[in-house]
């Protein structure tokens, strides 16, 4: 027997002369990959890292680190320095026995659109060794760089990512950058690697605030007497940045750190700072120390305001081997001054004391929280979705890991509307531009709950007036400021009525219900948008064009009859049958007039209607300068009789909350296939537009506004030439839940190719600013293709008759819904795959119904499988 066993080994041996080594799986061979990008498509890509309210830096195509935006501030392009070597880069180091080393930046090539510059270049690490091929791949939060190089012994992945779990917003708020760089000897001997991560401390410097150096560049300053300290403990060991110099109350003052674990098998060098950085002298005194051996040693002193910070990880491979090289980047900013010139402190940094406190609390839960993310990325990705429907829910979320959105001290979300390189683009967490976003309710719904309770106990006024930007530090029933947008404050009231409902909880609507009723009511004060109570919206309307309409029109009528219908059903839950009795018999006239009225057999267009007089328009309806300038017989800024891409977005929002059919079905589809015969562009050559442009040369998308019957206003509304995604996937969305499948993915489709790595960033939809908070409503597509409905009042769940594996989230749990046809029957399963939910009724397409008589209680540990019949 032991002969036998012998000639194995020696088999094996000449079999494979490498080798076999026994691995743990990797984390790149973890992740499901969604999508992916050939080298000619990374020049734009750039993957935030972060928390949700923590600030990011993102991941290029190529391995950069670039936008670097956690100091409380959008900051786009920024990398701490001005553009040259000394940005934050990482470096690798390979020994090959007897063989000359070689190092180089871990960065795939130069795009060709940035070789001119008067300098001769116009990125960082220009003049750095790089590897000659590169490749993206993603399923957000994970960035996968891959890396390779003929001159090279070794493939590298780097691995990038934050932890997302949807329904915990603390476990997907932590301020951490995680590189995971995955190194694969591809020799066939051992080889010697090291990889060094080196990142100047830029305490004080947000991007923000600029210098100007002799060539007339803008160097950026902040930096007063930095300070960099070696810390190691028995998990981990890094350099931790601070500063007592830059002033504590600065937005761009606090701490950050670079850190990797404490292996015993690995050999960690570093240098918190390095000589005088002369005409780059520190970071050519850096490569040359890294080159001769892999490793770091300590200066004596620390050099410069702004000290570089290198730390070294070396380890052996043998041939054929991977290891993984990890590193963390934390930071704590606790400084936010938003759109209020009063300090506000960031959540995360009440969790925190500084950016070592977040790797130390952490780094136990890391391993738990990564497979949890896993577990979220593999469920979604290996769903039946439509590939272009994943890929915009999946990929936009990442906005909420922006700097468009942020969290004060009590844990509240707050949101810009996008941000522009610099700034915030339009404060105040605008209702009109966030109600049309699905992300937030339906992966964290505490989040969305507490934007509702901004929105009506600050924002909401005692007569009713909703201020459709909400100004901090709040102050209850005065922060609202800024007119009352007709679409805003009824899709806010639909909004309400969706976090009552995923959430389940009649305390929220009991307590709450007063002001929702009020909010309501002020659509009927006298001259006001319904003054005489008909159920027809025709007065001063200010909406999301950032202009008044005159008179009915499909865009706010169809969210005023949204928000009767949520009101009414809301009203009938606390007993207030008189108040629900109302809204029902606006509600049907309203609906009826709309279609008699605002249809012309193609599309719903607008019916101009000016008041008798300027003065009749009620106060905190039109801004006053506007009032003055108002032409009665020629108003500026109208839709008139041009079909709108977004004028069923009531109704979109409708299918999505389970509230049916706001006007007749028959004329939402035939108004949908006009939006497709009359606004969508099949390149835009031909194409004038005189505002902003968001599509270009032979990209197809819908516009917003088409006049197919003539009679375009002199001057319409003011985006009436441009595109915008976010008002594209309600259309989309919109075709999706009219059955009109091939039309709907096939306007997702249009969107994302624009987003191709090459021309556009696929993590940043841009409409007024980046990461626009609008283009969420991508989400929709998830509930619109499964026909997703979820009552936690009513604890029901509904999907669509159809053979799938179908993703799930209702905000405070998710998992997976399989239905698997058996003959005449569903063989069906609900999975939870994190929280637990209680239901009474499951539900299929229209007929088809599973009722318990208690709630059933499903968990992670307790599946739910049952048989239906197929009615198909």
């Amino acid at each position: 027997m032991n002969k036998f066993f012998n000639t194995i080994l020696l088999i094996i041996a000449i079999l494979f002369p490498k080798g076999i080594q026994a691995q743990e799986q990797l984390l790149s061979e973890r992740i499901p990959i969604l999508k992916s990008y050939d080298q000619n498509h990374l020049h734009r890509i750039a993957l935030p890292i972060g928390g949700i309210g923590t600030g990011t830096v993102s991941l290029g195509g190529n391995g950069a680190l670039k936008d670097w935006e956690v100091m409380n501030v959008p900051a786009k392009g920024y990398s701490t320095v001005t553009t040259g070597n000394d940005a934050p880069f990482f470096a690798i180091y390979t020994k090959k026995k007897n063989v000359a080393a070689n190092t180089k930046a871990l960065l795939g090539p130069i795009d060709f659109a940035d070789y001119q510059h008067y300098e001769g270049r116009s990125v960082n690490h220009h003049g750095f060794p790089r590897f000659r091929n590169a490749s993206f791949e993603t399923s957000y939060p994970f960035g996968i760089v891959n890396l390779s190089d003929k001159t090279m012994p070794v493939k590298v992945k780097i691995v990038g990512y934050n932890p997302l779990i949807p329904t915990n917003s603390d476990a997907s708020g932590i301020p951490i950058a995680i590189l995971n760089y995955e190194v694969e000897n591809t020799s066939a001997e051992e080889i010697e690697v090291a990889i060094s991560g080196n990142i100047r401390n830029f305490i004080g410097k947000d991007g923000s605030n600029f210098t100007s150096d002799w060539k007339g560049d803008f160097i950026p300053k902040g930096e007063k007497y930095n300070k960099n300290e070696y810390r190691e403990s028995d998990q981990l060991k890094g350099i931790y940045m601070y500063s007592d110099s830059v002033d504590k109350n600065d937005a761009a003052w606090g701490t950050f750190a670079i850190s990797t674990p404490n292996d015993p098998n690995s050999k960690i060098t570093y240098r918190t700072s390095s000589v005088k950085n002369d005409w780059y002298n520190s970071t050519l005194n850096f490569w040359d120390e890294f080159s001769k051996n892999g490793l770091l040693v300590e200066k004596e002193k620390q050099i410069d305001p702004d000290p570089l910070a290198s730390l070294a990880v070396k380890k052996t491979l043998k041939a054929g081997e991977k290891k993984t090289f990890t590193f963390y980047l934390t930071w704590n900013f606790p400084n936010r001054y938003a759109w209020s010139k009063e300090k506000l402190k960031n959540y995360y940094a009440t969790q925190y004391t500084d950016a070592w406190d977040v790797i130390t609390k952490e780094v136990d839960q890391l391993p738990l929280l990564t497979n949890q993310t896993l577990d979220f990325v593999t469920t979604f990705v290996n769903s039946t979705y439509s590939a272009q429907i994943k890929e915009a829910a999946l990929f936009n979320i990442s906005t909420l890991r922006s700097q468009t959105v942020f969290r004060i001290e009590d844990g509240k979300m707050f949101g810009w509307e996008g941000i522009m390189d610099r700034k915030g683009s339009c404060f105040g967490s605008c209702t009109h531009v966030w109600n049309y976003e699905q992300a937030t309710p339906f992966l964290f719904n505490d989040l969305a709950m507490g934007m509702r309770e901004v929105e009506f106990n600050y924002a909401l006024s005692d007569n009713g007036h909703m201020g459709f930007r909400t100004k901090l530090p709040l102050q209850k029933g005065a922060s609202g400021i800024g007119l009352a947008a007709a679409d805003g404050q009824m899709g806010t009231i639909m909004k309400f009525y969706r976090e009552w409902q995923l959430s389940g909880d009649d305390a929220f609507l009991e307590k709450w219900w007063p002001k929702v009723k009020l909010a309501l009511s002020y659509a009927w004060i006298e001259n006001g948008w319904d003054g005489d109570q008909d159920g027809v919206m025709e007065g001063v309307q200010h909406n999301t064009m950032d202009v008044e309409y005159y008179g009915p029109n499909p865009q706010m009528q169809i969210w005023y009859l949204g928000a009767l219908k949520a009101a009414e059903k809301m009203a009938k839950q606390v007993n207030d049958k008189a108040f629900a009795k109302k809204c029902t018999q606006l509600f049907d006239y309203g609906s009826e007039w709309t279609d008699t009225h605002l249809f012309n057999g193609e599309y719903y267009e607008h019916k101009i209607q000016m008041p008798a007089s300027k003065a009749d328009i009620p106060k905190g309806l039109i801004e006053g300068y506007r009032r003055n300038g108002l032409d009665l017989d020629d108003p500026f800024y109208q839709l008139a009789s041009g079909c709108l891409v977004d004028q069923l977005v009531g109704q979109y929002m409708a299918h999505t909350l389970g509230l049916g059919y706001l006007v007749r079905e028959e004329n939402v589809k035939t108004t949908l296939e006009s939006i497709l015969k009359y606004n969508q562009k099949e390149d835009m050559f031909e194409h004038f537009n005189n505002m902003r442009s968001y599509t270009i040369g032979n990209e197809k998308a819908l516009l917003m506004a088409s006049w197919p019957k003539g009679g375009r206003p002199r001057v319409p509304f003011p985006y009436w030439a441009e595109v915008m995604t976010g008002f594209e996937y309600t259309a989309a969305v919109g075709m999706l839940y009219e059955g009109m499948e091939v039309e709907g993915l096939s306007t997702i489709k249009n969107i994302r190719d624009r987003y191709d790595g090459q021309k556009r960033n696929p993590f940043d939809e841009a409409e007024c600013g980046h990461h626009y908070a609008r283009a969420m409503a991508s989400w929709a597509g998830i509930l619109a293709e499964s026909d997703f409905h979820y009552s936690g009042v009513d604890k029901s769940i509904q999907f669509i008759e159809k053979e799938g594996n179908y993703f799930w989230a209702n905000g405070s749990a998710w998992g997976n819904f399989l239905v698997e046809k058996e003959g005449n029957e569903y063989a069906i399963t609900l999975n939870v795959k994190y929280g637990e939910v209680a239901f009474k009724t499951i539900q299929i397409g229209d007929k088809q119904k599973k009722s318990f008589r208690s709630p059933k209680l499903v968990t992670p540990t307790s599946p739910l499988t049952f048989r239906l019949r197929n009615t198909l």
